[in-house]
């Protein structure tokens, strides 16, 4: 592919994630301010942002392999995370003196540790046939597995604040 067609989907795929992820959190919004309505109407326009994503994703080169492949890349991008990138973002949040900002960078840093043990571990339990349930922190996005904890390891978050993925 056409290095400037690959550059414009990696941006496309980029853009499209970002507005539905603000959307899903415009929707959040305006159910607690009681507009339902709009509400649905921002949770619509996410779901098209995400089909528009997922289709970037498909048609940029190299960006999903195999599963076993998949487990690797995203073990990677993890501890690449946390080592690489939110050292920087922590720092430079602490400089500017957003304690809040730095505290939110350190809480998704501490995770990413998370993901990458679970990434490694579902390389084992994929070989063993292995199934696992997972709970996710709507706070912080810590992942536990089988049951929620009672409190959030990273945050502290109550057991009613994990949502179980299906």
């Amino acid at each position: 592919m056409a290095e400037k067609t690959e550059r414009n989907l990696a941006y496309a795929f980029a853009a499209e994630s970002k507005a539905a992820i603000r959307n899903e959190a415009f929707a959040k919004k305006a159910d607690s301010e009681g507009y339902p309505q709009i509400a649905r109407l921002f949770r619509a326009v996410s779901d098209a942002e995400s089909v528009h994503a997922r289709r970037y994703l498909l048609l940029m080169r190299g960006k999903i392999g195999t599963t076993e492949e998949n487990i690797e890349t995203a073990f990677q991008n993890e501890i690449k995370a946390n080592v690489e990138e939110y050292p920087r973002l922590i720092k430079d949040a602490s400089d500017e003196g957003k304690e809040n900002v730095s505290k939110a960078f350190t809480l998704s840093r501490d995770v990413e540790t998370r993901h990458a043990e679970l990434y490694k571990k579902a390389m084992n339990d994929m070989l063993a046939d292995r199934e696992t349930e997972y709970y996710v922190c709507q706070v912080c996005g810590y992942v536990n597995e089988d049951k929620a904890p009672d409190n959030c390891p990273v945050c502290g978050a109550v057991k009613g604040k994990f949502k179980l993925v299906t």
